[in-house]
């Protein structure tokens, strides 16, 4: 013990030092000022200075998109793991229990059912924490779990986008998925249901080129990075300076590949309106 603690805990009338909570404040990455988290939270996890929508997981998505306690998390299918034996620096198996250790997810894409302004949905979600939200077998089979419990409840399906494209541990398996989920989209347009994307920071590779661009409308959250492949690899190929607003949703929408921009704290309204202007049955 030093001599200051010392002579410290010999006075009693010297004041203890308080211990400062280290999870009070955040860094907005977007602007880099300190916020509040519980005014973060209570602003939908989107900074109250600079408007950036942080990157949230299923849970919050849940909570921020279905009419409140509506909804209930679909099962997720079971698929083979690790089917290459794949390792890099680590062994792919280590990066999965890694990932569910940090996320308490099973993989990058989760489902629920429930209801938005009382319209029956199904909603899936990818979470870019979960690996970079890479799409492989389980994400395919999650897509394609939540395009058949949409058309088994007659609903709409819902997806909510985050990810740096294919994951590259599972190799052509992974790319395999992009057909995939278009088979299941067609499913869905056969039995007569709307599929809605919402667009949300990132969303790129092999998911962009995918199910993220094949919805009946496209919504995307403000300042979204989203691309298929990255900026310096377009400059270098093309020998040219792109704009500084490029692979942003509200590039995308001034040339007309998406439909809408909105904000997340209109989000659950805007969905409300879409789905039942596409004609979506209320609940009984």
């Amino acid at each position: 013990m030093s001599w200051l603690s010392s002579v410290r805990n010999a006075l009693s009338f010297v004041v203890p030092k308080k211990e400062t909570p280290d999870n009070l404040w955040h860094k907005c990455v977007g602007c880099g000022q300190l916020v509040f988290v519980k005014e973060l939270e209570e602003n939908l996890r989107v900074c109250p200075h600079c408007d950036h929508h942080g990157r949230i997981g299923p849970r919050r998505r849940f909570d921020y998109s279905f009419d409140p306690g509506s909804f209930h998390v679909l099962p997720s299918p079971r698929v083979p793991e690790d089917p290459l034996k794949f390792r890099d620096t680590k062994r792919y198996a280590d990066r999965l229990k890694a990932a569910r250790t940090a996320t308490a997810e099973g993989d990058a894409l989760v489902n629920a059912l429930g209801t938005i302004h009382e319209h029956r949905v199904v909603i899936g979600v990818q979470d870019f924490a979960f690996m970079g939200g890479s799409m492989g077998l389980a994400v395919g089979a999650a897509f394609v779990a939540g395009v058949e419990a949409a058309i088994a409840n007659r609903c709409p399906y819902i997806v909510f986008t985050a990810s740096g494209g294919a994951r590259m541990q599972e190799g052509i398996l992974s790319l395999m998925q992009m057909p995939r989920s278009t088979v299941a989209i067609q499913m869905l347009h056969d039995a007569g249901l709307p599929y809605i994307v919402v667009l949300t920071d990132p969303t790129s590779g092999g998911v962009m080129a995918a199910y993220a661009m094949l919805g009946d409308v496209q919504i995307a959250e403000p300042k979204a990075t989203l691309a298929f492949t990255g900026r310096r690899v377009i400059e270098n190929t093309i020998r040219e300076k792109l704009p500084d607003d490029f692979q942003t949703s509200e590039y995308l929408l001034a040339h007309g590949m998406i439909d809408m921009v909105t904000p997340r704290r209109d989000l659950r309204d805007t969905l409300g309106r879409v789905i039942a202007y596409l004609g979506a049955a209320r609940v009984a």
